[in-house]
């Protein structure tokens, strides 16, 4: 369950920062930020959802999700595939996302 709020909370946030890319960078109109500031809400929103006993815990491991997700978005929305050297460190940033979640504790 935790896997599908980071992707659906990376897919809010980037679609959210994209908005506000397109108007500033790429010349759309300013109602693109509609959709936009919703998306980052819901971003917002969702990450409150992961399982964790601390904000800061959730959010950094959330970091590696939206890595991956954006290299995804450059390959599928902007039509630039991504190098060995993108997927490598997107390969390290999960592997560094994955054991801030799954790393045993102690009490």
């Amino acid at each position: 369950m935790t896997a599908l709020i980071y992707i659906a909370a990376a897919l809010a946030e980037i679609g959210g920062c994209f908005a506000f890319w397109a108007w500033l960078r790429l010349d759309k109109s300013i109602w693109w930020l509609v959709p936009g500031v919703i998306s980052l809400v819901l971003f917002a929103y969702l990450l409150t959802l992961v399982p964790s006993d601390a904000a800061g815990r959730a959010y950094a491991a959330y970091g590696g999700v939206y890595i991956a997700a954006s290299l995804l978005w450059l390959w599928a929305a902007e039509g630039a595939r991504p190098d060995r050297w993108d997927i490598s460190g997107a390969v390290l940033c999960l592997i560094g996302a994955a054991v801030i979640l799954f790393g045993p504790r102690s009490v």
